[in-house]
């Protein structure tokens, strides 16, 4: 009988590196030569990559058990009771449009941006499930999105925050594939990529405040709170941060995933102020406070990088947390509007320009 057993522990272990090794979603591996080139990074610590303070989770064996639970009962109950719509991508009129600065939001925190005449696309998560390699699958709000990146014009720069599912999505880079002039990603993503065939000069990795130009664009990698890990083995083995674009004529801030810190005042006062601030609002819990924003502390960094203008995202496509799909902005706008803090909230798919949108009558109020 121990001989059997030994022979099936075995034998899932063979099938479970097997499919570590050869499913494509994982990325790729982290070896001593890239191990190496990390530990040149200051956020480097020998083992890993860290944050600039302290940053935990009370998610562990006590936890686990009964957050499992809930995160997957009645979570259509957290979701929008029918589908939400996204507004078709018009790829003419798109280009034809010779405003200085244009955006769409595509739900959570898919961003499209054209800034001094090019078009940038950052965090690229146009698939339907943030859960592609687990037993539950995580579907999104919206239906048919990875088709938009048929309909996209040619992208000079895709910008990538950090490597987790919901951010760095293995089927929207195959679709993208041959689309994309150049990707920007923090140090260690680079490794997925080369495992997906995409050519290593066409990749560059940044370090948390390291510079890129392009045609008129300063693109600067900035730290925020957070974690990286797409498999077993990976857990902090690149880094994650967001991102700043900065023309002549404008100023944008995207935060990236992560908690509240003091690198929001940081950045503001190295590189602000912005006239847009796309800022992480969404998939918050108590028990990882430390690396997703409540909606109130989302309000208070956008006063923190000095925003004009600021956008709430990672919301509106997918259910990862115990809150309501409605909850992060119903609590962003109230206490953007205590704050005196000026927002908007476009909807899926809507182009906005440079002029602020109406912050009143919010879209998503008409839906359940």
């Amino acid at each position: 009988m121990l001989k059997v057993i030994a022979i099936l522990i075995g034998g899932l272990l063979v099938f479970g590196g097997a499919y570590l090794w050869l499913n494509p979603q994982f990325g790729g591996r982290v070896t001593q030569e890239r191990a190496e080139r990390y530990a040149q990074s200051q956020q480097w610590d020998g083992e890993k990559f860290v944050n600039q303070s302290e940053t935990t989770m009370d998610v562990n064996l006590r936890t686990m058990p009964g957050l499992i639970r809930k995160q997957f009962s009645n979570r259509e109950e957290r979701a929008p009771k029918t589908e939400l719509p996204i507004q078709a991508f018009d790829s003419k009129a798109w280009q034809a449009d010779t405003s200085d600065f244009q955006f769409i939001w595509f739900g959570h925190s898919v961003g499209l941006m054209k800034m001094a005449g090019k078009n940038l696309l950052i965090d690229p998560m146009f698939g339907d499930d943030t859960s592609p390699v687990g037993p539950f699958r995580t579907r999104r709000y919206s239906k048919n999105t990875l088709a938009i990146i048929d309909k996209l014009p040619p992208i000079d720069a895709v910008f990538i925050t950090h490597d987790h599912y919901d951010h760095l999505d293995y089927d929207s880079f195959t679709k993208l594939k041959g689309k994309v002039g150049h990707y920007y990603v923090p140090i260690g993503v680079k490794r997925h990529l080369l495992r997906w065939n995409i050519p290593a000069d066409k990749v560059t990795e940044l370090d948390w405040w390291d510079t890129a130009q392009m045609d008129g664009i300063e693109m600067t990698f900035v730290p925020s709170r957070h974690f990286s890990g797409r498999g077993l083995f990976d857990r902090a083995k690149s880094l994650w941060g967001g991102w700043t674009f900065i023309s002549d004529q404008h100023r944008v801030y995207w935060s990236g995933d992560g908690g509240y810190d003091a690198h929001f005042k940081e950045i503001g006062e190295k590189l602000g102020p912005f006239d847009w601030a796309f800022l992480e609002c969404g998939q918050y819990n108590e028990l990882w406070h430390a690396i997703h924003m409540y909606p109130e502390e989302s309000v208070q960094a956008a006063i923190d990088v000095k925003a004009k203008t600021s956008i709430p995202i990672h919301w509106g496509a997918f259910t990862l947390a115990l809150h309501d799909w409605k909850d992060p902005v119903q609590r962003f706008s109230e206490e953007a509007a205590r704050q005196g803090v000026n927002i908007a909230m476009p909807r899926l798919g809507e182009v906005i320009r440079f002029q602020a949108a109406d912050a009143g009558g919010f879209w998503w109020e008409g839906y359940q």
